[in-house]
């Protein structure tokens, strides 16, 4: 059966537009007629988006659920690292999402896991060594090599790392790259290993270094962590090497917008179309050799109608020449997916959280609003009992990290800027080994949002014993990580627990997405594993109390 859908053909390569249209049959592009010069009144098609760098567990939703969000938004693929499943359940959790996807019409490019885990200073749930990453890599459901969180590692040619990058190559599949704050000698060092891309440039100085020397950067615009603002200015004259993506994305936020906000945020500032949709669209397509058409003759007809190129509004999107969204509604249905997950503790006390003054000082982590670095400092204990306790008053809140594989006694430390008043909030969302990770300002109120993560094997909570009203959960029973509800219904529930975060006090813009990152030890500068206090600059743990 054959479509013709006609407006203004947005021809990206060749930087011209034209009316015209596009004949779809059976899948493909047969045909683009362009056949006269450009008509406002008319839409415009052109290639669809391309989210170039995605943990979809991040947005709380199985594959096929994150799709049937994201194609609102004109997103037609997606090139997903799957690391976040993997670190729980190892290839088991990257064939289900592999398999999930393919519940939909819409075209998820995996990566084969580089760092799982992270590393060796906390627990995960399982292990991908290169032999395992090396399997993965030969399935032709894998694109890629996923992000090489272990720059020390490349920097210091270990075997096994170094291993995994060699077998990517062999297999002519790009290596991602996740190297914040590197620059100088180590990071062309870092890029002549063999990778390509980097999503974590937070200074037009890094990003431009790494440009030079031969590097992809991604411009990151996510929940959490948002680099669009000092980076977007660099697309003016690296057109060829620039990408979107989003990281991590809670699903209220994919709600509201995906890489179309980019798009629009760009073109605001008056970058050239052009050069906007060659990385919206164009780009990461080329770089990791995607199954995606580009509004060529032959290929796969996956594409959109936009209302006009500044705002980008979306009236359609055609994946494989299927009508997937029309005028701001998905046409996908929703499904419930199957569970998978690995979670193995026991409800905590009160007690386990509390922890002995040993020292008059203590190290503080410093959360900071939209990054996923944090800074520290040294400063006096507040002591009650003979035991470390938050203190509002200065902003300094216990935080803990709680091992969901198996039975240890918490670790405790303190951070400053969650501003909670009062009760806690806790996330089975931890990257990456996804243990339990909570911040609060009392013990009993901690465990309470603690347990009641236990006891939905995953989700986010919120607590506070002064209030029990405010006792909710989002249950994520998908590896801890994801829901397998309605992608909709679960957006509401995490605005929610989102208000009800803030309502105690807290002013991060995104207090769950900040509170995942704390335990990501590849990223300084203090963080909190299940193993104890760690400092992401010496890359070894550090004594809490001085």
């Amino acid at each position: 059966m054959k479509e013709i859908i006609s407006g203004n053909i947005v021809d990206i390569r060749n930087k011209k537009i034209f009316s015209g249209s596009v004949t779809v049959s059976d899948g493909k592009i047969e045909k683009v007629d362009k056949s006269g010069r450009e008509d406002e009144v008319l839409p415009y098609i052109l290639p669809g988006f391309i989210d170039a760098h995605v943990h979809i567990e991040s947005s709380m939703l199985v594959p096929s659920e994150f799709a049937r969000l994201a194609v609102v938004h004109g997103t037609v693929a997606t090139i997903s690292d799957p690391h976040e499943i993997a670190n729980v359940c190892g290839v088991a959790g990257v064939k289900y999402m592999i398999e999930n996807g393919k519940t939909v019409p819409f075209k998820f490019h995996f990566g084969a896991p580089s760092c799982v885990p992270a590393t060796t200073f906390e627990t995960a749930g399982a292990a991908l060594d290169s032999d395992a990453v090396g399997t993965l890599l030969q399935s032709d459901d894998i694109f890629y090599l996923s992000e090489m969180m272990n720059f020390p590692g490349v920097l210091n040619n270990d075997p096994e790392v170094i291993k995994k990058i060699e077998l990517s190559k062999k297999t002519g599949k790009p290596v991602d790259g996740h190297a914040p704050g590197l620059m100088g000698e180590e990071a062309i060092q870092y890029i002549n290993a063999g990778i390509s891309t980097d999503h974590e440039c937070f200074t037009e100085e890094e990003a431009l270094h790494k440009l030079k020397h031969g590097m992809k950067i991604l411009i990151r615009e996510g929940s959490a962590a948002r680099n669009f603002e000092a980076l977007i200015n660099l697309l003016n004259d690296y057109e060829n090497e620039m990408m979107f993506c989003s990281d991590d994305k809670h699903p209220d936020s994919l709600v509201q917008g995906h890489i179309d906000a980019l798009c629009r945020r760009a073109r605001a500032k008056g970058i050239d179309v052009f050069k906007i949709l060659k990385a919206a669209c164009i780009n990461p397509v080329e770089h990791y050799k995607m199954r995606t058409g580009l509004l060529n003759e032959g290929d796969p007809a996956d594409f959109i109608v936009c209302k006009d190129l500044i705002n980008f509004t979306v009236s359609a999107t055609y994946i494989d020449g299927i009508k997937v969204a029309e005028g701001g509604k998905s046409l996908l249905s929703p499904s419930r997916a199957t569970i998978i997950n690995h979670f193995n503790c026991n409800e905590k006390k009160p007690e386990d959280f509390r922890v002995k003054a040993s020292g008059s000082s203590i190290r503080i982590m410093h959360a900071l609003d939209g990054q996923l670095i944090t800074t520290s400092s040294v400063e006096d204990a507040v002591i009650k009992d003979g035991f470390l306790v938050s203190s509002t008053s200065k902003d300094v809140l216990k935080i803990t990290v709680v091992n969901r594989y198996e039975n240890p006694k918490p670790s405790v430390a303190f951070i400053r800027n969650f501003g909670l008043q009062s009760g806690a909030i806790a996330s089975s969302v931890a990257h990456d080994s996804h243990n339990i990770i909570a911040v609060g300002v009392d013990d009993e109120s901690i465990c309470e949002a603690v347990n009641l993560i236990i006891q939905h094997k995953g989700g986010i909570s919120v607590a506070d014993v002064g209030n029990a009203e405010i006792n909710r959960v989002l249950s994520l029973p998908v590896a801890g990580l994801m829901s397998n509800e309605n992608g909709y219904e679960v957006a509401m529930q995490y605005t929610e627990m989102d208000l009800a975060a803030k309502s105690l006090g807290c002013g991060l813009a995104a207090p769950y997405m900040t509170l995942s990152f704390m335990v990501l030890l590849v990223i300084p500068k203090l963080k909190l594993s299940d193993k104890g206090l760690f400092d992401g600059e010496k890359f070894a743990f550090t004594e809490l109390s001085l």
